[in-house]
């Protein structure tokens, strides 16, 4: 059984940049960020996993802290970790499109290597976009651990829990009111019943929508959930399947940073939001990410920035 696994960072990676993201000071259940160390359980090949990890020279450093790890699971969860950090992309084309604009080229030396961190399973990515929908993040992430500590498994290490998203079948089973109690809004609660019951049956998978031809066939396909609307949809799309044209119209915080920018004067101005966009075309997730990271901090602009 193996104890480790090194994945090599490609260029362009910057692990402290994705932690940042990944422990912004909310209250995430679905993972830890200590000392520069990344804790995480995760279920791979039926099997339950802790690992850590840690940033090493050119490369990133998996301990297996509960589980045994056998070849074949290693080489899933190095799979996963690529996936979830997305290690696989070459960032140098997005960094050159944004050195053309000097309201952004600060972004590649002030974010430089930060990844679209994902959501690798489906399910959980819908079930989170819905829980967020319409309340602050705070709230947000105490209804996710309400819900993930109540239905979802959990590893014990060294005294502390660490909790694995609840499957599709799981809350499949849950009762709107049982989601009520936990302060889940009616229609929220029989959102996520209804989207569960959708995956335990197979009608909808990763699988299902990676199958359909097109962007806007998948997204057709997400909508006709109810609960799914163009941004949940669309953040299931850049979040999940990596795809890179996702933009989640409406998303408060992206028109938040395209005023701090100084590319819309007005929430409404739209058409002026798809001709900017329309420049990164093959980039738009990536640059809504950067856009969400620089919410954290004042952007410095450059004097006589355009608008």
């Amino acid at each position: 059984m193996l104890e480790k696994l090194y994945i090599s960072s490609p260029a362009n990676f910057s692990f402290s940049e994705c932690c940042w993201y990944l422990d912004r000071g909310y209250d995430d259940c679905g993972h830890r960020v200590r000392n520069g160390r990344l804790l995480k359980a995760l279920r791979l090949g039926g099997k339950e996993l802790l690992v850590e990890i840690a940033e090493g020279k050119g490369r990133l450093e998996v301990t297996i802290l509960h589980g045994g790890v056998d070849e074949k699971t290693g080489e899933l969860l190095a799979a996963y970790i690529r996936e979830w950090l997305d290690m696989a992309r070459d960032l140098t084309p997005f960094y050159a499109l944004l050195e053309r604009d000097r309201r952004l080229a600060y972004m590649h030396e002030a974010y430089n290597g930060l990844r679209l961190v994902g959501i690798v399973d489906v399910f959980e990515a819908l079930t989170w976009s819905i829980i967020g929908q319409q309340i602050n993040l705070s709230f947000a992430f105490m209804l996710k651990r309400r819900l993930v500590e109540k239905y979802g498994s959990s590893i014990i290490y060294k005294g502390e829990a660490f909790h694995l998203f609840p499957g599709c079948e799981v809350l499949a089973a849950v009762s709107v009111e049982d989601l009520r109690l936990m302060q889940f809004s009616r229609s929220k609660a029989a959102y996520l019943v209804s989207l569960a019951d959708a995956f335990a049956k197979g009608e909808l998978s990763r699988e299902k929508l990676m199958a359909l031809p097109d962007r806007e066939s998948r997204l057709q396909a997400l909508m006709k959930m109810k609960g799914i609307g163009v941004w949940t949809a669309n953040y299931c799309l850049m979040k999940s399947l990596r795809d890179p044209s996702g933009i989640p119209h409406g998303d408060t915080g992206l028109l938040t940073a395209l005023a701090n920018h100084k590319i819309i004067k007005e929430r409404k101005e739209l058409v002026k939001i798809d001709r900017f966009f329309s420049k990164y075309k093959g980039w738009e997730s990536y640059l809504v990410f950067y856009f969400w990271r620089s919410l954290s901090e004042k952007p410095v602009l450059p004097a006589g920035a355009a608008h």
